[in-house]
């Protein structure tokens, strides 16, 4: 999720001046003093190693970066687009800072309004790796006797040749012992490729959850006096859901890697909207009717993105 601050409205003013390039501030150096004995100079010892934090620090660099600049103890490589505004924005996403700013802004202005807001732009920057080091680790490995979470709790995918391949399917089996995972039982060969064995995998997931998230809204729609009239899923990468004021309802599948309440608190959402269509205190106190902790599972949902698929 992008987060973006657009701040300095500036007045019109001259064209930036040709070679106006902020240099790059390299790391500091660490200096040593050489030691003394008590009673006798003695042979200066080796220098110690420099931290690693003044050797190497830390780098956020945007895979379209133009410039960068040091802000605080960080190297940031950023994106920088002329475009015509009247201020200079900034956009922290996966791929690290991306600015907007008006043509005649000087790259040296661009550099100060950075470092001005350098705390917000780093602790963003910060967000961002550490929820795309938490999407890698979660990257699931499509093969056999992989696990992917299902219902917020592990599943084991198993290849299972018996069952023939004319047209592949996949069943649920329960686990077998106490502290054993629910397996995923795909009828594909052991030589099945992983987009194979993730597609099969993603069909089963679609049709549980038209199955999951159908019992769900049967369950949370008289009790908040509506009716919805069709369920679409989606697979969108941001969004959850929708809903629609003719009762449609859109849910997004990948919703079946998390715990139940996590998925009612997204369904009741939805059809709060069926009687306020928007984000006002009425919707969240229309939503708290049936999910009174919705604003926990809510943060969860935000902090612990779904797997990837690819």
């Amino acid at each position: 999720m992008s987060q973006q601050l657009a701040l300095f409205e500036l007045p019109p003013g001259p064209a930036p001046r040709a070679g106006d390039r902020q240099p790059v501030i390299a790391p500091a150096q660490a200096g040593h003093a050489p030691m003394a004995g008590k009673t006798r100079a003695k042979p200066t010892a080796p220098a110690a190693t420099a931290p690693a934090s003044l050797l190497a620090p830390v780098e956020f660099r945007h895979p379209r970066a133009s410039r960068e600049l040091r802000l605080g103890d960080a190297v940031v490589a950023y994106a920088l687009q002329r475009v015509r505004r009247r201020s200079i924005g900034f956009t922290v996403g996966p791929d690290g800072l991306s600015v907007r700013a008006p043509g005649w802004v000087t790259l040296g202005a661009v550099d100060a309004a950075l470092r001005e807001k350098a705390d917000w732009i780093l602790r963003k920057l910060s967000e961002a790796r550490q929820r795309q080091q938490r999407l890698e680790s979660a990257r699931i490995v499509w093969a056999d006797g992989a696990l992917l979470p299902y219902l917020g709790e592990p599943l084991q995918l198993v290849l299972d040749p018996g069952h023939g391949f004319s047209d592949p399917g996949a069943v649920l089996l329960a686990c077998a012992g106490s502290g054993d995972a629910p397996r995923l039982q795909i009828a594909l060969p052991h030589s099945a490729t992983a987009a194979q064995i993730r597609d099969a995998v993603q069909a089963w997931l679609m049709r549980a959850a038209r199955r999951h998230f159908s019992a769900r809204l049967d369950h949370f729609a008289p009790l908040l006096g509506v009716r919805w009239s069709r369920l679409r899923l989606s697979s969108a990468q941001t969004r959850w859901g929708s809903a629609k004021a003719d009762g449609s309802i859109r849910l997004n599948w990948r919703l079946l890697h998390y715990r139940p309440a996590i998925i009612d608190y997204v369904v009741a959402h939805e059809l709060a909207h069926l009687r306020v269509m928007d984000h006002s205190p009425r919707f969240w106190d229309t939503v708290a009717s049936v999910v009174p902790d919705y604003a926990r599972l809510r943060g969860h949902l935000r902090d612990a993105p779904a797997p990837l698929w690819e």
